[in-house]
Protein backbone atom coordinates (compact mmCIF):
# COMPACT_ATOMS: atom_id res chain seq x y z
CA UNK A 1 0.00 0.00 0.00
CA UNK A 2 1.10 3.35 -0.82
CA UNK A 3 1.72 6.55 1.57
CA UNK A 4 2.27 9.98 -0.62
CA UNK A 5 3.97 12.42 1.70
CA UNK A 6 3.97 16.20 0.72
CA UNK A 7 6.49 17.79 2.64
CA UNK A 8 9.16 20.59 2.40
CA UNK A 9 12.50 20.43 4.32
CA UNK A 10 12.47 23.68 5.60
CA UNK A 11 9.31 22.81 7.43
CA UNK A 12 9.86 21.45 11.33
CA UNK A 13 6.55 19.87 11.08
CA UNK A 14 7.32 17.53 8.17
CA UNK A 15 10.56 16.64 10.40
CA UNK A 16 8.42 15.55 13.25
CA UNK A 17 5.53 14.20 10.95
CA UNK A 18 7.96 11.81 9.78
CA UNK A 19 9.28 10.91 12.67
CA UNK A 20 5.86 10.11 14.45
CA UNK A 21 5.02 8.27 11.09
CA UNK A 22 8.18 5.79 11.68
CA UNK A 23 6.82 5.06 15.43
CA UNK A 24 3.92 4.39 13.68
CA UNK A 25 5.44 1.53 11.32
CA UNK A 26 7.42 0.10 14.25
CA UNK A 27 4.32 -1.32 15.71
CA UNK A 28 2.43 -2.09 12.45
CA UNK A 29 2.40 -5.88 11.93
CA UNK A 30 2.18 -5.15 8.06
CA UNK A 31 5.23 -2.60 7.45
CA UNK A 32 6.76 -4.46 4.86
CA UNK A 33 3.75 -3.68 2.55
CA UNK A 34 4.03 -0.19 2.62
CA UNK A 35 5.58 2.18 0.58
CA UNK A 36 5.94 5.74 0.91
CA UNK A 37 6.49 8.16 -2.14
CA UNK A 38 7.85 11.84 -0.71
CA UNK A 39 6.04 14.36 -2.83
CA UNK A 40 7.81 17.79 -3.44
CA UNK A 41 6.20 21.21 -1.55
CA UNK A 42 7.76 24.02 -1.22
CA UNK A 43 6.35 26.86 1.64
CA UNK A 44 8.19 29.69 0.19
CA UNK A 45 9.04 29.13 -3.61
CA UNK A 46 10.85 32.58 -3.92
CA UNK A 47 13.52 32.52 -1.06
CA UNK A 48 16.51 33.64 -3.10
CA UNK A 49 18.79 30.98 -3.86
CA UNK A 50 21.38 33.25 -1.88
CA UNK A 51 19.74 35.09 0.83
CA UNK A 52 21.01 37.56 3.24
CA UNK A 53 19.01 36.73 6.37
CA UNK A 54 20.96 36.35 9.64
CA UNK A 55 19.30 33.43 10.67
CA UNK A 56 15.58 32.22 10.88
CA UNK A 57 14.24 34.29 13.40
CA UNK A 58 14.80 37.32 10.66
CA UNK A 59 13.91 35.64 8.35
CA UNK A 60 10.20 34.79 9.92
CA UNK A 61 9.92 38.18 11.12
CA UNK A 62 10.31 39.48 7.82
CA UNK A 63 7.71 37.24 6.16
CA UNK A 64 5.29 36.59 8.58
CA UNK A 65 5.09 40.61 9.63
CA UNK A 66 6.27 39.76 13.55
CA UNK A 67 9.05 40.91 15.60
CA UNK A 68 12.37 39.28 15.92
CA UNK A 69 11.80 37.95 19.55
CA UNK A 70 8.50 36.39 18.56
CA UNK A 71 9.61 34.85 16.01
CA UNK A 72 11.94 33.14 18.50
CA UNK A 73 9.36 32.79 20.87
CA UNK A 74 6.86 30.92 18.18
CA UNK A 75 9.55 28.64 17.44
CA UNK A 76 9.78 27.66 20.98
CA UNK A 77 7.25 25.06 21.37
CA UNK A 78 8.19 23.44 18.07
CA UNK A 79 11.54 22.81 19.51
CA UNK A 80 10.11 20.78 22.47
CA UNK A 81 7.70 19.09 20.56
CA UNK A 82 10.58 17.80 18.33
CA UNK A 83 12.38 16.97 21.30
CA UNK A 84 9.94 14.62 22.44
CA UNK A 85 10.01 12.88 19.15
CA UNK A 86 13.70 12.56 19.77
CA UNK A 87 15.09 15.18 16.58
CA UNK A 88 16.68 17.82 17.79
CA UNK A 89 16.13 21.67 16.29
CA UNK A 90 18.64 24.14 16.27
CA UNK A 91 16.90 27.34 14.85
CA UNK A 92 19.66 29.18 16.31
CA UNK A 93 21.91 28.08 13.48
CA UNK A 94 20.05 26.99 10.49
CA UNK A 95 20.29 28.36 7.66
CA UNK A 96 17.38 30.03 5.56
CA UNK A 97 17.30 28.22 1.55
CA UNK A 98 15.72 27.27 -1.28
CA UNK A 99 15.08 23.88 -0.83
CA UNK A 100 13.88 22.95 -4.93
CA UNK A 101 17.61 21.43 -5.79
CA UNK A 102 17.08 19.69 -2.48
CA UNK A 103 13.57 18.55 -3.37
CA UNK A 104 15.08 17.33 -6.93
CA UNK A 105 17.75 14.94 -5.29
CA UNK A 106 14.96 13.36 -3.61
CA UNK A 107 13.70 12.72 -6.95
CA UNK A 108 16.94 11.17 -8.01
CA UNK A 109 17.17 9.16 -4.46
CA UNK A 110 13.21 8.28 -4.99
CA UNK A 111 13.81 6.26 -8.43
CA UNK A 112 16.94 3.88 -6.39
CA UNK A 113 15.15 3.37 -3.61
CA UNK A 114 16.92 5.79 -0.72
CA UNK A 115 14.56 8.51 -0.97
CA UNK A 116 13.64 7.86 2.98
CA UNK A 117 17.43 7.98 3.96
CA UNK A 118 17.96 10.92 1.78
CA UNK A 119 14.60 13.33 3.56
CA UNK A 120 16.66 12.21 6.74
CA UNK A 121 19.46 13.51 5.96
CA UNK A 122 18.15 16.94 4.33
CA UNK A 123 15.85 17.28 7.43
CA UNK A 124 18.78 16.67 9.57
CA UNK A 125 21.07 19.01 7.46
CA UNK A 126 18.56 21.69 7.50
CA UNK A 127 17.56 21.22 11.52
CA UNK A 128 20.10 20.03 13.70
CA UNK A 129 23.60 20.16 11.56
CA UNK A 130 22.97 24.46 10.58
CA UNK A 131 23.76 23.54 7.29
CA UNK A 132 22.55 25.01 3.79
CA UNK A 133 20.21 22.37 2.05
CA UNK A 134 20.94 24.72 -1.61
CA UNK A 135 24.26 24.32 -1.34
CA UNK A 136 26.11 22.26 -3.69
CA UNK A 137 28.48 20.54 -1.98
CA UNK A 138 26.09 19.76 1.01
CA UNK A 139 23.69 17.95 -1.45
CA UNK A 140 26.49 16.28 -2.51
CA UNK A 141 27.65 15.04 1.05
CA UNK A 142 24.01 14.40 2.13
CA UNK A 143 23.19 12.37 -0.87
CA UNK A 144 26.27 10.02 -0.92
CA UNK A 145 25.34 9.47 3.07
CA UNK A 146 22.21 8.45 1.80
CA UNK A 147 23.77 5.88 -0.59
CA UNK A 148 23.28 7.57 -3.93
CA UNK A 149 26.15 8.03 -6.69
CA UNK A 150 28.60 11.19 -6.55
CA UNK A 151 28.12 11.18 -10.39
CA UNK A 152 24.65 10.42 -10.29
CA UNK A 153 24.13 13.80 -7.62
CA UNK A 154 26.28 16.03 -9.62
CA UNK A 155 24.32 14.95 -13.31
CA UNK A 156 21.45 16.14 -11.49
CA UNK A 157 22.34 19.31 -10.08
CA UNK A 158 24.21 20.44 -13.42
CA UNK A 159 21.12 20.22 -14.97
CA UNK A 160 17.46 20.87 -14.78
CA UNK A 161 16.62 17.10 -14.21
CA UNK A 162 13.36 16.41 -11.83
CA UNK A 163 12.65 20.16 -12.31
CA UNK A 164 9.25 18.97 -13.91
CA UNK A 165 8.97 16.67 -11.54
CA UNK A 166 9.27 18.87 -8.39
CA UNK A 167 6.49 21.12 -10.17
CA UNK A 168 4.26 18.52 -10.60
CA UNK A 169 4.49 17.67 -7.40
CA UNK A 170 3.11 21.29 -6.10
CA UNK A 171 0.67 21.16 -8.66
CA UNK A 172 -1.16 18.05 -7.54
CA UNK A 173 -1.00 19.54 -3.89
CA UNK A 174 -3.04 22.54 -4.99
CA UNK A 175 -5.26 20.22 -6.95
CA UNK A 176 -6.24 18.14 -3.94
CA UNK A 177 -6.34 20.84 -1.42
CA UNK A 178 -3.35 20.21 0.26
CA UNK A 179 -3.13 23.89 1.87
CA UNK A 180 -0.16 22.69 4.33
CA UNK A 181 2.81 20.30 5.08
CA UNK A 182 3.45 17.65 5.96
CA UNK A 183 0.20 16.15 4.33
CA UNK A 184 0.25 12.46 4.22
CA UNK A 185 -2.17 10.09 1.80
CA UNK A 186 -2.84 6.74 2.74
CA UNK A 187 -3.77 4.95 -0.65
CA UNK A 188 -5.32 7.79 -1.92
CA UNK A 189 -8.24 7.89 0.12
CA UNK A 190 -7.15 8.51 3.64
CA UNK A 191 -5.00 11.98 4.55
CA UNK A 192 -3.65 12.99 7.32
CA UNK A 193 -2.59 16.95 8.15
CA UNK A 194 0.16 17.83 10.21
CA UNK A 195 2.52 16.21 12.46
CA UNK A 196 0.13 14.36 14.15
CA UNK A 197 1.26 12.04 16.87
CA UNK A 198 1.85 8.46 16.39
CA UNK A 199 -1.19 6.96 17.35
CA UNK A 200 -3.11 8.99 14.90
CA UNK A 201 -0.83 7.41 11.94
CA UNK A 202 -1.42 3.83 13.48
CA UNK A 203 -5.09 4.37 13.68
CA UNK A 204 -5.36 5.65 9.59
CA UNK A 205 -2.35 2.61 8.81
CA UNK A 206 -4.65 -0.19 10.21
CA UNK A 207 -7.64 1.38 8.30
CA UNK A 208 -6.35 2.08 4.92
CA UNK A 209 -4.84 -0.83 4.88
CA UNK A 210 -7.11 -3.21 5.97
CA UNK A 211 -9.58 -2.26 3.08
CA UNK A 212 -6.27 -2.07 0.63
CA UNK A 213 -5.63 -5.84 1.79
CA UNK A 214 -9.25 -6.69 1.37
CA UNK A 215 -8.92 -5.71 -2.87
CA UNK A 216 -5.25 -6.76 -2.82
CA UNK A 217 -5.38 -10.38 -0.55
CA UNK A 218 -1.98 -12.18 0.07
CA UNK A 219 -1.40 -14.84 -2.91
CA UNK A 220 -1.45 -18.59 -1.38
CA UNK A 221 -0.17 -21.37 -3.46
CA UNK A 222 -0.21 -24.85 -3.59
CA UNK A 223 3.14 -26.24 -4.39
CA UNK A 224 3.89 -29.07 -5.56
CA UNK A 225 7.85 -29.75 -4.67
CA UNK A 226 10.61 -31.09 -7.14
CA UNK A 227 13.78 -30.49 -7.94
CA UNK A 228 15.01 -26.78 -7.58
CA UNK A 229 17.99 -24.32 -7.31
CA UNK A 230 18.12 -21.62 -4.84
CA UNK A 231 19.85 -18.19 -4.94
CA UNK A 232 22.82 -19.64 -2.62
CA UNK A 233 23.70 -21.77 -5.64
CA UNK A 234 22.37 -25.41 -4.60
CA UNK A 235 20.20 -27.29 -6.48
CA UNK A 236 19.11 -30.28 -5.52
Amino acid sequence: MKIEIWSDIMCPFCYIGKKHLETALKQFNDADAIDVVWKSYQLDPYIPRNPEYKDTYQYLAASKGMSYEEAKQMTTGVTQTAAKAGLTLDFEHAVVANSFDAHRLVHLAQSKGVANAMKEGLFRAHFTDGKNINSYDVLVAVGTAAGLAGADITAVLDSDRYSDKVSYDIREAREIGVRGVPFFVFNRKYAVSGGQPPEVFLQTLRKSFAEWRADHPKITLAVTEGPTCSPDGRCD
